[in-house]
């Protein structure tokens, strides 16, 4: 069986951006991020963007960007903490933030994947975290049950990557971008290096290819990626 080649050069991948799609953006942190996907979007400019990540990044860092430029409308995170530039945005009403538990993130993700509708948790009952969301019972306890999030695009960084799109990760980049993978439409991977089929070996494999619609391969690693440099 002949496996399609995904390579494609960056912009056209990322021409396929729509105004007002959702995009889910790997990383934690700087590890995982895909920062030249992300610069490639801001050439883009497409805008009215709801950005899924689970960071804001650091000013003039990764998805920060996109903020100083304006594309986004709305980020569903789980903190800003190392962002003044965007803690800035949203408290001029210039951002709309859906705050999560990171965990609960991770799981509405998995969801998205999953094909299923939401989870349930006890997380954040009488917080505001519960502000809006539905509760249920269940053998006496609450939940609050926490949709499911998908994605018309997911940006992933990948260490390797083979022409078919298998991926395989390093360190604490496999907190987000595999399950990110699993819950969009369209997936485009920036990897480090792509090697040709079966340049990967099977228990390499974090993410199968077939959830892989483009890969590119970066030419450099900038100053952003310093600290993932090995």
């Amino acid at each position: 069986m002949n496996l399609p080649n995904k390579t494609c050069p960056i912009g056209d991948a990322i021409n396929r951006i729509k105004d007002g799609d959702t995009i889910m953006v790997g990383g934690f942190g700087v590890p995982g991020t895909p920062m030249t996907l992300i610069l490639a979007l801001v050439a883009h400019g497409a805008r009215n963007l709801t950005l899924i990540k689970n960071d804001a990044n650091e000013p003039s860092m990764g998805i920060d960007h996109l903020l100083q430029s304006g594309q986004v409308s709305c980020l569903i995170t789980t903190h800003l903490g190392l962002n003044s530039h965007a803690i800035g945005l949203m408290n001029a009403g210039q951002l709309e933030v859906e705050f999560n538990p990171q965990g609960i993130l991770a799981e509405r993700i998995r969801a998205g994947g999953a094909g299923i509708g939401g989870v349930l948790s006890d997380i954040g009952i009488g917080t505001e975290l519960a502000k809006g969301k539905q509760v249920v019972e269940m053998a006496g306890e609450s939940y609050l049950v926490e949709p499911a999030l998908h994605a018309d695009v997911a940006l992933i960084h990948a260490d390797r990557a083979d022409a078919y799109g298998n991926l395989a990760y390093v360190g604490t980049a496999q907190n987000f971008n595999p399950l990110m993978a699993m819950a969009a439409d369209c997936v485009i991977v920036e990897a480090e290096r792509v090697l040709p089929l079966g340049g990967l070996a099977p228990n390499d494999v974090h993410t199968a290819g077939v959830f892989v619609d483009h890969v590119t391969e970066l030419s450099e690693l900038s100053e952003e990626y310093a600290v993932v440099r090995r």
